[in-house]
């Protein structure tokens, strides 16, 4: 059924606000993946429907919470209704969905895949009079949750550009990734891993935003930043400060001196790198010499190979900064992402859409995120077995950054990336490139 502008806009916008409301953290989406289904089952009827543990390769999700956040968001879901059934085939943190869909003469026609990403991020959303998702009442309901990134409307765009390639003469297959967990740089792996990418010959991706106005479309975005997540627990020995200062072994100096000397690693002549403490806990009282630190901190570089540079660079530091102090380490790497670049054969299609696209304006052929994403390991999967992929950032006016209590989105975007993206597909489809 033909849909007018105003029809899809306001759908789109209804959709968005809908999943705006329960933003939930990486691998606790157990409510929003509910929702996604039966939004793909009400609207649609997939060729396949892959949840939970058929979604992806469990053994590879990287930044999982402990059972109790696990717990805590189940029962979350659990009482606002979620089916029973589907709730228990996500119970531990299995959550993201596949979706597949064959058209026309799918056995001679490509495989394209479409990721967007579904979980929130773990901070409380503005109250403001003025927000909009305040004055038009859909601020999130899950207190010290929001979706501070889009990713609310990146669901939005992957259920729209499905109902459009539906309606297109677009012949082939498509998959779309809805992904958990990439505030963490936790569920990318796990999906790049699965069986879902193998036959996937072109892949797209999509991000809301960065800093990019409405109107505006990256058609290949690329700079991507590997990056590495670490954790280290220094562990000395407690004594009282001021009667017996000799007696104790300091972890917040080890700590301290780690910090700093993280900060002081060389950079690299061959690309940007990166290092950031983000994260320090340790000491109970002025009058106790701590005996346990902790820090959490990442290093990214332009290439996976200047990540692990910098990787190697801080394990050093960190060991030293204990070793200088008389304390021991313990050392956890976390989740990591590989750089990758976008196939310009791809963003020429994209860039191509985007021109006939009411309301845009401005087409950039590439621009640097100058970040990271793990969107990277499906891409490279892709890339490796001789497809080609792609990272389109479709432009929003947001009156707050991203990831802060401000963030919003100019749902007129949503619309704009849904045809966008489903163009890209049916030229992907015809051109084969």
């Amino acid at each position: 059924m033909a849909h007018t502008q105003d029809d899809l806009d306001d759908s789109l916008a209804d959709l968005r606000r809908g999943f705006h409301r329960i933003p939930e953290p990486a691998w606790c989406e157990f409510r929003t993946t509910a929702r996604l289904v039966s939004e793909l089952e009400d609207r649609f009827e997939p060729d396949e429907l892959h949840v939970g543990p058929d979604a992806l390769a469990g053994e590879h999700r990287l930044a999982v919470p402990d059972d109790a956040d696990l717990e805590s968001w189940y029962e979350r879901a659990r009482a606002a209704g979620v089916d029973e059934d589907l709730l228990s085939r996500l119970e531990g943190g299995y959550t993201g969905a596949v979706a597949v869909f064959r058209q026309g003469d799918h056995e001679n026609g490509p495989t394209v895949g479409l990721r967007v990403d579904i979980d929130g991020l773990p901070r409380t959303e503005s109250d403001d009079a003025d927000h909009v998702p305040v004055a038009e009442s859909f601020r999130s309901e899950h207190e010290g949750a929001m979706h501070a990134c889009g990713h609310d409307a990146h669901m939005t765009m992957g259920i729209g550009t499905i109902e459009r390639v539906l309606e297109s003469e677009f012949e082939g297959t498509l998959k779309v990734f809805f992904q958990p967990a990439e505030e963490v740089i936790g569920g990318g792996k796990a999906m790049a891993e699965s069986d879902h990418i193998e036959d996937v010959d072109y892949l797209l991706a999509v991000h809301i935003g960065l800093d990019h106005p409405t109107g505006e479309v990256v058609a290949g975005i690329g700079g991507f930043l590997a990056v590495s997540h670490l954790e280290a627990r220094f562990t000395g020995e407690p004594s009282h400060a001021g009667g017996h200062p000799e007696e104790g072994r300091n972890a917040i100096q080890a700590m301290a001196t780690a910090v700093q000397n993280c900060y002081g690693i060389p950079r690299h002549s061959d690309g940007a790198t990166r290092i950031n403490v983000g994260v320090v806990d340790a000491g109970s009282a002025a009058n106790i010499v701590a005996e346990e630190a902790e820090i959490v901190a990442e290093a990214r570089g332009e290439t996976t190979h200047l990540m692990e540079y910098m990787e190697e660079k801080a394990e050093n530091v960190l060991e030293t900064a204990a070793a200088m102090h008389d304390c021991e380490v313990s050392l956890t790497l976390g989740a990591k992402a590989p750089s990758a670049e976008s196939d310009a054969e791809i963003a020429a299609l994209v860039a191509d859409s985007a021109g006939s696209v009411e309301g845009v304006d401005s087409v950039l052929d590439h621009d640097d995120l100058g970040g990271s994403e793990d969107a990277t390991f499906l891409m490279q999967a892709v890339q490796q077995r001789g497809g080609k992929a792609c990272y389109v950032g479709v432009g929003t006016d947001h009156p707050g950054g991203h990831h802060t209590a401000t963030f919003d989105v100019d749902e007129a975007s949503l619309r704009q990336g849904v045809e966008t993206l489903a163009g890209a597909i049916e030229r992907i489809g015809r051109e084969r490139p």
